[in-house]
């Protein structure tokens, strides 16, 4: 059954009173669109958390606070026929697909989320604005749809960190969970974005994965060792244009020059390739290990 369409806040209000059930969980996806298998992901993990026969809700806005000056609004991919066929498959209940003056009736909002100290590193740095732009349409979105639970990315990982903190500390009763990044057989991690690569764009990115491998290969040798080998694999990659690339703990918080063995780390990248911004991740456990298990990269490891 195809999801059933609100593009105003009444609209969607009147089907979410029609849809909630005393105790059903409602459940949400927040999305930009140009949805792929690493969206459809999110809404099969949501699912298995509200249980079948709750209400499924998927957004599907490009939120234009979100973007600096001189990024991709305009040209970011708008794909609505398409989306609403994967939401259809994946059984969502109902697609919130906004204009933008009914996100922002009277233009950009007076009142935003600041999202702290978090926002400041990594994205935040090269993305001034960025984060608050995004926590300040999840916080809508979260007062529009009240979901029990929703499911953001790990390929996001900031971000997902940045709605977790917010949604703990502004008391908002959403349960933020996590979802693992989709990957292509080769380990590209699936973007909208990896749309506009061309076919020797699309090898060259092939380098994020890489040097995250790399790390995670070294990472039993200790912080330096992984930080080394990452950064001998990027050097073997021309074409990429690095913005950062950090080994910090999960938390985002740092980690210290020399990490007792089992430390979990973060190993995170973003770059240009062409004019293409591409970021990933990958986790890591430094120092000696008997087993690293699930931290191993596999083509579905980690989100979109």
């Amino acid at each position: 059954m195809s999801p059933v369409l609100a593009s105003t806040r009444q609209e969607l209000a009147d089907l979410l009173a029609a849809r909630r059930v005393r105790g059903e969980r409602v459940g949400l996806v927040c999305t930009m669109g140009a949805l792929h298998e690493g969206h459809a992901s999110l809404m099969r993990r949501t699912r298995a958390e509200i249980g079948p026969g709750a209400p499924l809700v998927v957004s599907l806005f490009v939120n234009p606070l979100q973007f600096g000056p001189g990024e991709d609004l305009d040209r970011y991919p708008r794909t609505f026929e398409e989306d609403r066929a994967l939401c259809e498959a994946e059984g969502v209940d109902v697609l919130f697909a906004p204009s933008v003056d009914e996100v922002y009736p009277g233009g950009r909002p007076q009142v935003t989320v600041e999202p702290g100290p978090l926002a400041t590193i990594l994205e935040g740095a090269s993305r001034p604005g960025h984060f608050a732009g995004v926590l300040t349409v999840v916080a809508k979105l979260f007062g529009l749809v009240r979901p029990d639970v929703t499911v953001f990315g790990e390929k996001d990982y900031q971000q997902l960190a940045l709605v977790r903190r917010m949604s703990a500390d502004l008391c908002l009763g959403v349960e933020v969970l996590g979802g693992e990044t989709v990957r292509e057989p080769d380990g590209l991690a699936l973007s909208s974005r990896n749309r506009y690569l061309d076919d020797e764009q699309r090898r060259t990115a092939l380098a994020l994965s890489r040097t995250l491998r790399a790390a995670q290969a070294a990472a039993a040798e200790g912080l330096a060792a992984a930080e080394a080998a990452a950064r001998t694999e990027l050097s073997r990659s021309p074409g990429v244009d690095l913005d950062y690339l950090v080994i910090t703990d999960p938390s985002l918080g740092g980690l210290p020059a020399e990490p007792p063995p089992g430390t979990a780390a973060r190993a995170i990248i973003a770059a240009r390739v062409g004019s293409t911004r591409l970021i990933d991740n990958l986790p890591l456990v430094l120092g000696p290990q008997v087993d690293q298990g699930p931290s191993r990269l596999s083509p579905q490891e980690g989100a979109s």
